[in-house]
């Protein structure tokens, strides 16, 4: 397992962020964003497709997540690397877990036992795969 799939295990699981939350707090911790906790409850209306079975809150958790490792004034001034880098992602998690909205991915990956940890996991590596495939670490 790696760094930032034992960093969701354990803000999910120990902590009890939702998905959404999980996924901002692992990739800060992981990836020194330099978030502070009150910079991260901003992603807690997103869990669970924000509370309506829409867009996976793991999804845009990583979206947030590429976002702060991108843009360095604004979106529109790095749109070169930031746009091909969203779409990716965006590919990458539908082609894993065949869908983009909690509604479609809760019934498959969601247990009363795990929640949605399955899919928190799932959705980490999908961003690792991401930021590898588009050397965003490395710039």
């Amino acid at each position: 397992m790696s760094k930032l799939e034992d960093l969701v295990r354990k803000y999910y699981e120990e902590d009890r962020y939702n998905c959404s939350e999980t996924l901002i707090h692992a990739g800060n911790e992981c990836y020194g964003l330099g978030l502070r906790e009150e910079d991260m409850k901003m992603l807690a209306g997103f869990g669970s497709g924000m509370y309506s079975g829409s867009t996976c809150g793991t999804l845009i958790g990583s979206v947030a997540v590429i976002s702060k490792l991108i843009v360095e004034t604004k979106a529109h001034d790095h749109l070169d690397q930031l746009r091909p880098a969203v779409s990716a992602c965006y590919r990458n998690f539908k082609a894993v877990l065949g869908a983009t909205d909690c509604a479609g991915i809760r019934p498959v990956y969601h247990t009363k036992e795990t929640r949605c940890l399955n899919t928190c996991l799932l959705a980490a590596g999908v961003l690792e795969k991401t930021l590898e495939e588009h050397h965003i670490l490395s710039k």
